[in-house]
């Protein structure tokens, strides 16, 4: 089996890298194309993968018009039908840094070519394929459930039923995160099992041969696994439970491993790019550690220390995968597990199956149990929320190295062996001293780490001392919202705290953050600390004078008042010094806030290095700097421009004493405001002033040691090595 392993896994990397290398190098700009049922319609957007008509498969967007529109491609199952459609390709969105969701290895991991911009649409065909039919057949039941149940139980329904997560609530997701249950609310190979076992004692109940019953769970398996989304884990399951009850009845034994591993192969070789998706590494990984543990497990006859041992096994075995890919792990899910395992196992997917199906076959029946069943699905809900609530149960790693994670793997290997010889002292120093040294890999750099975030139309910066002696956050970013009819509004809003600062936290394994800096009351400048707050641990908040009133700092500030962060308000003046990096605030002079002049002005000096962090301020604020700080401001090594580089920032006087060795533009790409302003640009330009743009390279990070500085972006790795010697 080893053998056919290795000979299967060369022989699919040969077959990707061939059909990666031939792949269409440009699609026309017309052309035909059929969706598949991967397709999700938010807002203004449909976007999904589709397949031209020479089988090239493709991620497409297209941007409704009206709304009677999207009503129409809401209304029915776009799995299958094809249109005739003009559009072009367009590069993927650049990753906003290393540690964000990226849309290019996404399209990738799904054997797509790129994304086609649909810019006009005309219906030709609906194609009746199996598929087809059995993708209509998954809209029905979606739509059967937003009809049939209660509001509040629709999300949870289609997700245990059809493992569709659109409408799932992201508290709710992020609760089951920090718990760890995360997999109890998608469909996973122990639904599968429960699903085959309710199916098969049904059967035996009507009298069907043990035989004949294998045979119609056989057929019924890859279909109920196609309406239920095709996840991996689903399909693993169900090849194994296929290939196993094959086996039986041809009377030959195949063991459960070998079914999982000729499961591995089926899949890698009809789609090898598989292998590269989470959710397929995760399912496997767990999967191996409940099959190769059985002396483990079979230790103890106790329901509760079983379910322990099993949760125990599962987790320690993927999470150096699960640091790797997400940076952080539930502490508190090897006890949360005993306890929502077999309730979602038991009681809620049961539950959900059984109302489901009185919704087609009897409704008042159906109504009936959904007034008990709600009001105990809100109390479970409550029950998680509040458990969720429990601080310190996220241990955050960071991105630890390749290297780091194969020695944890090896060190949980290790101690599996060693518990199995009784040994329990080994076994834990396995497994703890790999931790430990994942924990501390973070910290481990003797310079000092800038980091100015692709927040888009925003600004954050991170500033790490050495050795994490403190970590500041000037900023946290937002987005400037707008009124929108109701019909163009996306599902959830999008939280750049959520999505661009928090991963960036965690991904260099950033537990707390000494102070956040929110140089003035502007949405793009501090809309994201809400989010940052909830999720890692925030010693002090330094604001401008007065700008904690402005209604944009409300929510913020109650959070900071719940949280009880202190909250201290800087003028020019203040400062303080870490070892040999000094800090001090140039601006504002006084205690008015007055808007973008009253940013906090913060300036670092290490060495002979200088940085300048101007937050939105204008000409009046910086003419007031040259005035006041010409001797602190004279030849920065480094400026964050002013105002996204907005004309009624950067002044030719100021840029002239200032003199910076490299100024870099947070702004958002194919902004609305079209900063940075084109006559800023040139005025950079003609005074030889070397600048950067997080809208063209992603975040931007510069590395600080007393004798030079170097540059790193996103989009490439530039390494520019700068001495500041006089």
């Amino acid at each position: 089996m080893i053998a056919a392993l290795a000979v299967i896994s060369f022989s699919s990397f040969f077959y990707t890298s061939h059909i990666l290398q031939h792949r269409e190098k440009s699609i026309p700009k017309e052309t035909v194309l059929t969706w598949t049922d991967s397709y999700t319609i938010n807002g203004t957007k449909l976007r999904g993968f589709a397949y031209l008509e020479n089988g090239t498969k493709i991620y497409a967007v297209q941007t409704f018009q009206t709304e009677q529109e999207k009503k129409k491609y809401e209304k029915i199952s776009l799995c299958g039908l094809t249109f005739h459609v003009k559009g072009k390709m367009v590069p993927p969105p650049l990753q906003s840094h290393q540690f964000a969701f990226s849309m290019e290895n996404y399209i990738e991991s799904h054997e797509a070519q790129g994304i086609y911009e649909i810019e006009q649409a005309v219906f030709r065909k609906k194609e009746n394929t199996i598929s087809t039919i059995l993708a209509d057949q998954r809209f029905r039941v979606k739509k059967q459930i937003e009809e049939t149940f209660p509001e509040s139980l629709i999300a949870e329904a289609q997700a245990l039923i059809i493992g569709e997560q659109e409408n799932v609530d992201p508290d709710v997701n992020r609760a089951y995160q920090k718990l760890g249950i995360t997999h109890l609310f998608a469909i996973s190979g122990l639904h599968v099992a429960l699903v085959s076992l309710l199916v098969f004692e049904i059967l035996l109940r009507l009298r069907v041969r043990r035989e004949h019953a294998t045979i119609i769970i056989m057929i019924i398996l890859p279909i109920y696994a196609c309406i239920a989304g095709g996840a991996p884990s689903v399909w693993r399951s169900v090849l194994v439970v296929e290939m196993v009850m094959m086996s039986k009845i041809f009377s030959s034994k195949l063991s459960i491993d070998d079914a999982l591993s000729l499961s591995f192969i089926a899949l890698v070789l009809y789609q090898p790019s598989i292998i590269f998706q989470i959710g397929f590494q995760l399912s496997y990984l767990a999967t191996i550690a409940l099959v190769f543990s059985s002396i483990i497990l079979q230790s103890t006859q106790s329901f509760i220390m079983r379910s322990f041992y099993m949760t125990t096994v599962c987790q320690l075995l993927v999470y150096p995968l699960l640091i790797y890919h997400f940076f952080e792990m539930s502490l508190s899910s090897f006890l949360a597990n005993i306890l929502f395992v077999p309730l979602f196992s038991f009681v809620i997917l049961p539950m959900n199956l059984i109302l489901f199906v009185l919704t087609i076959i009897f409704r008042p029946l159906a109504q009936l149990l959904f007034f008990i069943y709600e009001p105990f699905r809100e109390l479970i809900t409550k029950l998680i929320m509040l458990c969720q609530a429990i601080p310190y149960q996220m241990w955050v790693t960071g991105r630890p190295s390749v290297l780091l994670c194969c020695i944890a793997f090896l060190g949980v290997l290790c101690a599996f062996v060693y518990v199995e010889k009784r040994r329990y002292l080994v076994a834990s120093l396995h497994i703890f001293i790999p931790a430990i040294m994942i924990y501390i890999a973070p910290s481990l750099h003797s310079d000092i780490r800038i980091t100015f975030l692709s927040v888009g139309q925003g600004d954050s910066a991170v500033i790490e001392l050495p050795f994490r002696k403190k970590v500041y956050v000037v900023d946290t970013g937002g987005l400037l919202r707008f009124d929108q009819e109701s019909w163009k509004q996306s599902k959830t809003e999008y939280e750049i705290g959520r999505r661009i600062v928090v991963p960036y936290l965690k991904g260099r394994g950033i537990r707390e953050v000494d102070t956040i800096i929110m140089t003035h009351a502007d949405a793009d400048h501090v809309e994201g600390a809400e989010e940052v707050i909830e999720e890692i641990r925030v010693s002090e908040i330094h604001v401008s004078p007065n700008s904690w009133k402005k209604s944009i700092m409300h929510e913020v500030i109650d959070l900071v008042k719940k949280e009880k962060i202190p909250l201290k308000e800087k003028v020019a003046g203040d400062r303080w010094q870490v070892g040999d990096i000094h800090f001090e605030y140039l601006s504002p002079a006084d205690t008015q806030y007055e808007g973008n002049n009253d940013s906090l002005v913060l300036w670092m000096r290490y060495g002979h290095f200088k940085m300048l962090l101007t937050g939105d301020l204008e000409e009046p604020g910086e003419l007031q700097l040259i005035k006041n700080k010409s001797r602190l401001i004279d030849h920065v090594s480094l400026l964050k421009a002013g105002h996204h580089g907005s004309k009624t920032s950067s002044a030719e006087p100021f840029l002239k004493v200032t003199r910076p060795a490299l100024s870099i533009f947070s702004t958002g790409l194919n902004n609305r405001y079209k900063h940075p302003s084109k006559e800023v640009v040139e005025r950079f330009q003609r005074l030889g002033l070397p600048t950067m743009n997080t809208a063209e390279v992603g975040s931007i990070e510069v590395r600080v040691s007393k004798k030079n500085w170097e540059i790193m972006t996103t989009s490439q790795l530039i390494e520019m090595k700068k001495a500041l010697s006089k």
